[in-house]
């Protein structure tokens, strides 16, 4: 009887140790889980920093990118310079004769990319430095003298001319010049001379910017 107790408090305790020992193991296991659960996630967040500093670096360059494209197209836009304008703004009729030297101011602007030329006082005036081509139409329908010449700065650099025609005057004249920015460029009637004007033929004032400096 009591090899018997002794044979089942053998087997109690064997039971007893067996369930204290594994929930150890379970445990053991667990933490070493969790250890390597910490190390990926230590992993994803050193991923996640290099992906938002990428990020930041890309989004820095497409910005400097955006700038330069910008600057280059306002510089683009810049260079962009022509006009073309007839004397009157509408109608037909004579300017002149005068008995001073008359600026002619062409009213009825065909183009003014740039808006260099000022129909207001039918000066153009140079917004950068380059060279510019200009020319420029004189009509008149007989009678007194016509006679035009275009100017840089105050100085006449070619004209056109018809003596006291029977019927039709015409002439027509163009220069390229090289302009420093704000040089002012137009044509003037000469004194006791006239133009006339109509849209079969345009009395006219025609330039653009062939190429910067």
């Amino acid at each position: 009887m009591a090899g018997l107790l002794l044979v089942l408090l053998l087997c109690a305790g064997s039971s007893i140790a067996q369930d204290l020992l594994t929930p150890s193991m379970d445990i053991i296991a667990e933490l070493q889980k969790l250890k390597h659960m910490d190390e990926r996630i230590q992993k994803l967040e050193e991923t996640l920093t290099k992906v938002l500093s990428e990020n930041e670096a890309l989004k820095t360059s497409v910005q400097d990118s955006q700038y330069k494209l910008e600057t280059v197209q306002k510089e683009t836009e810049a260079k962009k310079v022509a006009f073309s304008a007839g004397l009157l703004a509408s109608g037909t009729g004579h300017t002149g004769p005068t008995d001073h030297l008359k600026i002619l101011e062409y009213k009825k602007v065909f183009s003014n990319v740039g808006s260099a030329y000022d129909s207001n006082t039918g000066i153009f005036t140079a917004p950068i430095k380059g060279a510019y081509y200009f020319r420029f139409y004189a009509h008149s329908h007989g009678g007194p003298t016509m006679a035009v010449s275009l100017l840089k700065n105050g100085e006449t650099q070619c004209s056109v001319h018809a003596w006291k025609p029977v019927s039709n005057g015409n002439g027509s004249n163009g220069v390229v010049l090289t302009l420093e920015m704000g040089d002012q460029i137009y044509t003037q009637l000469w004194k006791n001379t006239w133009v006339y004007d109509d849209p079969a033929s345009y009395t006219s004032f025609s330039g653009f910017l062939i190429f910067p400096l």
